[in-house]
């Protein structure tokens, strides 16, 4: 095997890590810290509308530009570019993870707006510079003919550790009187240390397509941009609102939010694999239309709900659905490893997460007026940006490839469309 040492740094080429016991190949890697960051994440997200509702007092416009501060480092993830001329993607993803770990830990400690917000943008920057890394490790770490499979599963796996996260919580909150401060410790202190320790466990593994280390903006590359914005902003309105109203409209508490949570993650868990296999038996192309004509559907019903007074159990079931529709989303990442250059894949994903934070820089804030005034136009608009990734995802060819990105540019001679 062909390892070589950059002072006490191991590095294995990718394709010698498969001699490495299971646990220390960089796909074990993927898993992992797929595992690590729900906990630390996932925790923060289900007590988060609790926790600004009952001790910081935030209302709609509140809860917007809490969102709007969050989103802004995905805005300028961009730098990872800069970053990774100094810093080996690797380290700076587990670094991201630390940091995000850390900042979770120490969110309770800070109850008003100017701490909140502050603590938000710290836990932000490390949640969005480790998930451009990692998008951008995993198209380059997995084959391309096992990619929405290894995807589905990594996106199980991440849906497995939130479920362990939620089941304990609500088993304790009421059961072992649970305080903000020592969950958001605990989670956060996890995640954490376990980055710090794959971060001296692992090898540095070495892709056989060097990255670029240049901003890549390809004109080729125009439809995976257009489907990264639209699903930025279209993510934002259900990240933001739609937990947001289950607590603020039916009075859902912190054990009975995490309960919605936890269903959700374990239907999740079950479909995820199931829809990696579908967008590779079926293509990227039918998985985004049906994903985009679905969410359509779920926001018209989530704005009946205030148009029409529709109750919880509409709902509940909305959330859960729109969470399946959202894993579909995957086909996005498998559809530009198809038509990208290998060496673009860094670059492309930190400008790619950037554009589709373009949106959620400004629309959180924007959308909380509104939602002071209609709630349920909130949703409208969301189903209004649903009908354009659908539009959109109907340019997709049926067999994408260098040179045929879309479907205006003709159709290839070997596979029929």
């Amino acid at each position: 095997m062909d390892w070589a040492y950059c002072g006490s740094m191991k590095f294995v080429r990718l394709q010698d890590s498969q001699s490495l016991p299971f646990w220390r190949r960089p796909q074990a890697l993927l898993f992992i810290m797929a595992m690590a960051m729900p906990v630390a994440f996932a925790t923060w997200s289900a007590l988060l509308n609790n926790f600004v509702i009952e001790v910081a007092g935030f209302d709609g416009s509140d809860i917007g530009w809490l969102h709007t501060v969050r989103e802004i480092p995905g805005f300028f993830a961009i730098g990872v570019i800069a970053l990774i001329i100094f810093v080996r993607e690797q380290v700076l993803g587990l670094v991201s993870l630390i940091m995000l770990g850390a900042a979770t830990a120490v969110t309770a400690q800070f109850p008003q707006m100017g701490g909140i917000l502050t603590v938000t943008m710290l836990s932000s920057i490390g949640f969005h510079y480790y998930e451009t890394v990692n998008q951008s490790l995993q198209l380059q770490w997995i084959d391309k003919a096992r990619a929405p499979q290894m995807l589905g599963w990594i996106i199980a796996a991440g849906a497995g550790a939130t479920i362990v996260v939620y089941l304990l919580i609500v088993l304790t909150w009421e059961a072992l009187g649970l305080t903000y401060t020592i969950v958001y410790w605990l989670s956060g202190g996890f995640t954490a240390v376990v980055a710090l320790i794959c971060l001296f466990a692992y090898p540095q593994f070495e892709s056989p397509h060097p990255q670029n280390k240049t901003m890549v903006l390809r004109r080729r590359y125009w439809l995976y941009y257009a489907l990264q914005f639209m699903s930025g902003a279209r993510r934002q309105v259900f990240v933001v609102f739609a937990g947001f109203m289950m607590v603020e409209r039916f009075g859902y508490q912190v054990d009975e939010i995490t309960q919605l949570f936890l269903l959700t993650l374990v239907i999740n868990m079950i479909a995820a694999p199931m829809l990696g296999r579908l967008v590779a038996v079926f293509g990227e192309r039918r998985a985004l239309i049906f994903e985009y004509v679905g969410l359509c559907l779920v926001f018209f019903a989530y704005g009946g709900i205030y148009y029409f007074g529709w109750g919880v159990a509409l709902a509940t079931a909305l959330y859960v659905v729109n969470h399946i529709f959202f894993s579909l989303a995957l086909a996005i990442k498998t559809y530009f490893q198809k038509i990208a250059d290998p060496q673009d894949i860094a670059p492309t994903a930190a400008v790619a997460f950037t554009i589709n934070h373009i949106a959620a820089v400004f629309l959180p804030a924007l959308l909380g007026y509104i939602w002071l005034k209609s709630p349920g136009l909130v949703f409208m608009l969301a189903a209004g940006m649903a009908v354009v990734s659908l539009l959109l995802s109907m340019l997709i060819p049926r067999h994408p490839a260098p040179g045929h990105e879309t479907t205006l540019q003709g159709r290839l001679l070997a596979p029929a469309e």
